[in-house]
């Protein structure tokens, strides 16, 4: 029996390797993209197995949410798993700008970065608990960050909203357990992707590789692997943990 997971996120970067990777694993994937339907229909067509879909929302706006998922278990029959991946990275400065840049900034990146999350982990709750099968094994896994540890001086929001991001994985662990649910996160530290290459290919390419002592940054696959793992096969006794998968470019 196939595990039904929604991936959030998943039209491009880190979510599309992770929907690749649990799709590899055996789960049929609802892949998720905020506006882009098409790269999200290109990942879930390249995707082995068959039986994914595609589903687009802004997850920022709490009635997307809700309309997203229902469409990712209308179309999948179900879910078993859900991958928070979606999230945005904007810079703001904490000396310059106006003060309405300010809330702007903040409160775009909350939305998306925290809250949205928090609202499909209640969703996928509720849709857990109402199973005709009961809710063990559900598994929710969240893609937060290193910044939440280390700072993010010229993203204050992100850095904050990761760190939010992380503390709602561990009470979820810890209020969902009795019920046979999973919670837990990656926190990784730069990754190749499309967003960061622009820094990669600069001047700065080179300082933000030294920051690991491999030299390199991590490859989207890396931590796909990760969530995957913690999806799959991670035994239930690491619920509540925030994996790093940073290349010891942090240690905490």
């Amino acid at each position: 029996m196939s595990t039904n997971t929604l991936v959030t996120g998943a039209g491009r970067g880190i979510g599309a390797a992770i929907a690749a990777a649990l799709a590899e694993a055996g789960h049929t994937v609802a892949v998720h993209a905020g506006h882009d339907a098409e790269a999200a229909r290109r990942v879930a067509e390249a995707l082995p197995g068959t039986g994914h879909a595609v589903v687009v929302g802004d997850l920022a706006i709490p009635a997307e949410c809700e309309r997203v998922f229902a469409e990712a278990v209308d179309q999948l029959g179900g879910l078993d798993v859900l991958v928070n991946n979606a999230g945005i990275f904007r810079a703001q400065s904490a000396t310059s700008g106006s003060f309405a840049e300010w809330q702007d900034a903040w409160r775009q990146t909350l939305d998306l970065n925290l809250m949205a999350p928090a609202n499909l982990c209640r969703l996928m709750a509720e849709h857990l608990l109402q199973r005709p099968e009961g809710p063990a094994g559900g598994r929710m896994v969240n893609v937060g960050s290193r910044g939440a540890y280390r700072g993010e001086p010229d993203n204050p929001a992100y850095g904050a909203s990761k760190a939010g991001l992380h503390s709602l994985t561990q009470s979820l662990a810890v209020a969902l357990a009795p019920h046979g649910i999973f919670s837990a996160a990656v926190a990784p530290g730069f990754v190749d992707t499309r967003m960061g290459r622009p820094a990669l290919e600069g001047a700065s390419g080179v300082a933000i590789r030294a920051q690991s002592p491999f030299n390199r940054v991590a490859e989207p696959e890396e931590v796909a692997a990760t969530v995957a793992w913690l999806a799959t096969a991670a035994p239930e006794w690491v619920s509540g943990t925030v994996i790093d998968v940073n290349g010891a470019s942090h240690l905490r």
